[in-house]
């Protein structure tokens, strides 16, 4: 990607409900040595034809004649319209966007690396307290929810369990 020479409008699809599933490894006990990050888009479902669906509908939307004094020059499109020119273009210009979640999964099952109580399995005096317990992907951005992660493991730290109660607000005091 490299930054257009002009003013204009980017128009993008995303899949928000995408079923292929990456993977993050360590290849070492260093802490400081990266991890190894695979992607894996576009290897589960209909997730590219999802995202063929999308990139015509963002082409037509950019052809309507309201649009043409902003798409005169189009700046990253695909080669054609054909299915096989629309998944090249995805597969070459397909970045993940927002903060890919999921690496340290909560939940009760094997796979699960966090229990709800956000304490790492098999650790003792270890939480992850971040968008990597979620396990599926918000449809939104990951802020608001990794903020109210935040706050309910400050509760369980705090208080050594979740709060039996809720916190009185300013307005239910006064």
């Amino acid at each position: 990607m490299r930054d257009p020479q002009g003013h204009g409008v980017w128009v993008s699809p995303c899949l928000l409900t995408e079923q292929s599933r990456g993977s993050v490894r360590l290849l070492s006990k260093d802490p400081t040595a990266k991890p190894v990050i695979h992607n894996a888009f576009y290897t589960a479902g209909d997730d590219m034809q999802r995202m063929i669906a999308g990139l015509r509908l963002a082409l037509e939307i950019c052809g309507q004649p309201a649009m043409q004094p902003y798409c005169a020059e189009p700046f990253n499109t695909p080669d054609g319209d054909s299915d096989e020119a629309l998944r090249a273009h995805a597969a070459r210009t397909t970045f993940a966007i927002y903060h890919p979640v999921g690496t340290c999964r909560m939940g009760e099952d094997a796979a699960a690396v966090v229990d709800a109580e956000l304490r790492v399995n098999g650790l003792q005096g270890l939480r992850v307290v971040d968008a990597s317990v979620m396990p599926a992907v918000p449809r939104g951005n990951t802020n608001a929810p990794t903020i109210a992660l935040a706050e309910r493991a400050a509760d369980l730290i705090r208080h050594g369990r979740a709060l039996a109660e809720p916190i009185a607000t300013a307005s239910a005091v006064a």
